[in-house]
């Protein structure tokens, strides 16, 4: 372990081997640090907030501090959880869970965080995701595998967004925005597929099954909700039932144009 004389680590803390803790920088009773991270000058792990391997938190940045939420209550048993390889850029704050939820935020593997974002209490982000400078999580938001948020976009509460979908930057999303999806606007709303995500992950086969799926679910003039079962009922494509389901169990609904939703 490299640890600067003027950083606090309280004890209890758990810091695993090759880790880096820089000047100024504090470590909580609770926190568990993964091996061969670094936690950079002025950097804040706070509460009952576990750190995956090779991470790297940038200066003054605050994960792990109790919710931005007036009901929350001290003593409330809450964490963090962030996987491996992640990258948590300089200002930005990730929250601790709440009673409203299981009592944990969680962020997977290799989650890129640039500037000033912020991820509020409750919200679980899959792996290998991205939010650009000051891209802003509301409470309960969920984010699937390479979702990818735009700079200054803010995303309401509860709002759910699928795997490999694109938030372009500087809008505003209130909906549900389906699997492979690429959504632009204020308010956000589908613009079609996010392709050159889906492309970087899948074979030449697999994008052409979710091109199909899209054009069947959402170029029809009907009910998407009644085309996603009819699709849902017909196909063996794990990609494409994946679309179909969440479309189905939409809660907020799916934005297709400014001022319409089905």
């Amino acid at each position: 372990m490299n640890i600067h004389k003027t950083a606090i680590i309280e004890d209890g803390a758990t810091i695993g081997e090759n880790v880096k803790i820089e000047a100024y920088a504090f470590i909580s009773s609770k926190a568990k640090i993964g091996a061969n991270s670094i936690i950079k000058q002025g950097a804040r792990v706070v509460g009952d907030t576990t750190i995956g391997e090779n991470s790297k938190i940038f200066s003054y940045a605050v994960v792990g501090e109790i919710p931005q939420d007036m009901s929350f209550q001290d003593g409330e048993k809450t964490g963090l959880i962030i996987g491996k390889n992640a990258t948590i850029h300089e200002f930005c704050t990730i929250n601790s869970g709440s009673h409203k939820g299981d009592g944990f935020t969680r962020v997977g593997d290799n989650a890129f965080i640039m500037a000033y974002c912020h991820i509020a209490h409750d919200c679980s982000l899959g792996n290998n995701v991205i939010l650009a400078n000051n891209a802003t999580l509301a409470g309960h938001v969920e984010l699937g595998d390479y979702a990818v948020i735009g700079g200054l976009t803010p995303v309401h509460q509860f709002v759910k967004i699928g795997q490999s979908c694109m938030i372009a930057g500087a809008s505003a999303l209130s909906q549900d925005i389906p699997p492979f999806c690429l959504a632009e606007g204020n308010r956000a709303y589908v613009r079609g597929l996010n392709l050159i995500g889906i492309r970087r992950r899948f074979d030449k086969e697999k994008v052409e099954s979710i091109n199909k799926a899209y054009k069947f679910i959402f170029n029809q003039g009907v009910s998407i909700k009644e085309q996603a079962e009819i699709l849902l009922s017909q196909t063996s494509d794990e990609n494409v039932k994946d679309m179909c389901e969440f479309i189905i169990n939409t809660k907020r609904g799916i934005p297709l144009n400014k001022g319409k939703e089905q």
